[in-house]
């Protein structure tokens, strides 16, 4: 397939969805792989950029006071400030726009009583922003002890009267070079400096700023590209940081939880699987 097909390809079904494809979504529907586009353009946010397309998120922006008419309806409805997966489950909208929005799904809930209180709605879902209010009153009041936090996470063990001994560990691994996959960002950062080869990576560098690293990747026999690399131990932590997705090509981490993504994304996790 030529530069030109593969163009007309995205643009066929960015009309298709109604918005900008993710590259899961341009893979899915249209039938292209990820070779043909890096082999023509390189990554796919330069074939959308050739398309004259820019992806952020979900590809288009919802008005707010709509966005907010749903949220709300779901407070009011679960009577409580939901999670993720709950709105997920009650709203007919993805979490994605509000994240977006406000840089992280625990800023929504300030962002969503301020903006009522702004546009002079705040009578009209005073039950709401009462219980957005209620919700913020236990997140300032109530200090978090380390114990909880391990106890989430290591079960019953750390809930006893006992010391908690740490640190936990990632699930067991079949690699010579790490027995228990990664618990945060570090442990990416080492997982694919010992896969890097294998997965066609030269790293060119290192930093401590945004990006973390730039990176060669063999595309061909006698062809590389160059990568600029963001670690993250969960894909969606690259929204909870704010990082610029035009300043990146793409996302290693352990675990992929953002679908929406606009950028290519390595999760380690299916690779050692």
């Amino acid at each position: 397939m030529t530069k030109e097909e593969i163009k007309s390809v995205i643009v066929a079904c960015a009309e298709k969805l109604g918005h900008v494809p993710s590259h899961s979504e341009i893979t899915r529907e249209a039938l292209l792989s990820r070779r043909q586009i890096r082999r023509h353009f390189g990554t796919y946010t330069r074939a959308l950029r050739e398309c004259d397309m820019e992806r952020r998120g979900g590809g288009h922006r919802y008005p707010l006071g709509k966005l907010f008419q749903d949220w709300a309806m779901v407070v009011r409805t679960l009577k409580k400030v939901p999670s993720i997966a709950e709105y997920e489950l009650v709203s007919s909208h993805t979490q994605g726009p509000l994240t977006r929005r406000f840089g992280s799904w625990l800023n929504v809930p300030q962002g969503m009583k301020e903006f009522a209180e702004k546009e002079g709605w705040a009578d009209d879902w005073k039950d709401v922003l009462a219980i957005v209010g209620e919700a913020n009153g236990a997140k300032d009041g109530t200090a978090r002890s380390i114990r909880p936090a391990y106890a989430s996470v290591m079960g019953p063990r750390a809930q006893s009267k006992g010391p908690v001994y740490g640190p936990w560990m990632g699930p067991l691994m079949r690699s010579p070079a790490m027995a228990y996959g990664p618990v945060n960002e570090a442990g990416v950062v080492y997982l694919f400096g010992t896969l890097a080869e294998r997965l066609g990576f030269m790293m060119m560098r290192m930093q401590s700023d945004f990006p973390d690293g730039e990176a060669m990747r063999r595309i061909e026999e006698e062809r590389w590209e160059r990568v600029r690399i963001e670690f993250e131990y969960e894909s969606r932590n690259f929204l909870k940081h704010m990082h610029d997705a035009h300043e990146c090509d793409l996302i290693v981490c352990w675990r992929h939880n953002w679908p929406e993504c606009p950028l290519e994304v390595l999760e380690l996790r299916s690779i050692q699987q």
